[in-house]
């Protein structure tokens, strides 16, 4: 008898152990898994990922939209997604375009507002090929050039040309999309990019270029800029005070970090290029103007 009961205290005691155990791991896994209730939102960037979005990134993969209370949910943009249709709509909370077209936007009744300029310097130019020896827009003057249709790329181009004092038909154009083998191939002299990227595209598949800006006949748009629907904005000022501010953050980080900004945004898109993203990121720095505080301001006209 005192056999059987020492073995059923042994399996008693082994019955504690194994429950004793079970909570305390239960106890450890809701610890891990454990998150304070965190406000989910969604940003809708211009384009599709890459490191033109890269102080966003940044912000995300160093935590701080989730230190911030927030759950960003960071989503691509561009022809099927335009993202200031998506945040007119209400379904999404913030969005990144071009301060123009928040412009254009609100001249429609469409009440959205800026929250902050990320590119404070136009990235938008047109480039030739630098044996071309076309380096202004006066230099186009009967040559062909690529135009991009319907998008603040164009507007910008516009821009130019009347500060230029170029008169419609001065310069042929074709309309073109994102391929750069019109230019590469001579049946366009001049192409409409970013010298964030199509200009370091060309110069990695081996072409010199020549690049006219919008800064050298005084056009300065605001590019790439942040905004919400003013309804949304004026109904939860925290939420969108605490976004700003972690994305900016985001922004200072990826200045002072470009290779590891650039990065974050692998985790975005399979199909992007480290080398490219790092170039993308250090040729965007000085359009950040990070040396004007703070990040994002913006001037009223």
């Amino acid at each position: 008898m005192n056999k059987i009961n020492k073995l059923l205290k042994k399996v008693n005691l082994a019955k504690v152990a194994l429950i004793s155990f079970a909570i305390t791991s239960s106890a450890t896994t809701i610890a891990q898994n454990f998150e304070p209730d965190l406000t989910e939102v969604t940003l809708r960037l211009k384009w599709i990922h890459q490191a033109q979005f890269a102080g966003f990134y940044a912000a995300q993969e160093l935590g701080l939209y989730k230190k911030a209370g927030l759950k960003v949910n960071i989503l691509p943009g561009g022809v099927d997604f335009p993202s200031v249709q998506m945040i007119a709509s209400g379904n999404e909370e913030f969005g990144i375009t071009g301060a123009d077209q928040i412009l254009i936007a609100r001249e429609k009744g469409i009440k959205v507002q800026a929250l902050g300029a990320i590119y404070r310097t136009s990235p938008f130019a047109l480039f030739t090929l630098e044996d071309s020896n076309i380096k202004t827009l006066e230099d186009l003057k009967g040559k062909l050039t690529g135009v991009k249709l319907g998008g603040n790329e164009e507007l910008t181009y516009r821009a130019m040309l009347h500060a230029a004092g170029i008169e419609k038909g001065e310069i042929r154009e074709m309309p073109v999309k994102y391929d750069l083998s019109p230019l590469l191939e001579g049946v366009v002299q001049a192409w409409p990019g970013y010298v964030i990227n199509e200009v370091i595209s060309a110069k990695e598949q081996g072409y010199n270029v020549n690049v006219i800006t919008p800064k050298q006949y005084g056009i300065n748009f605001y590019a790439d800029t942040l905004f919400a629907k003013s309804e949304y904005i004026k109904s939860n000022p925290e939420i969108v005070k605490a976004f700003v501010h972690a994305s900016f953050d985001g922004w200072k980080y990826a200045i002072q970090h470009p290779e590891q900004a650039a990065e974050f945004g692998l985790k975005y898109s399979s199909k992007l290029n480290l080398d490219h993203e790092i170039a993308m990121m250090k040729a965007s720095i000085p359009l950040l103007n990070p040396n004007i505080k703070p990040l994002g301001k913006m001037d009223e006209i």
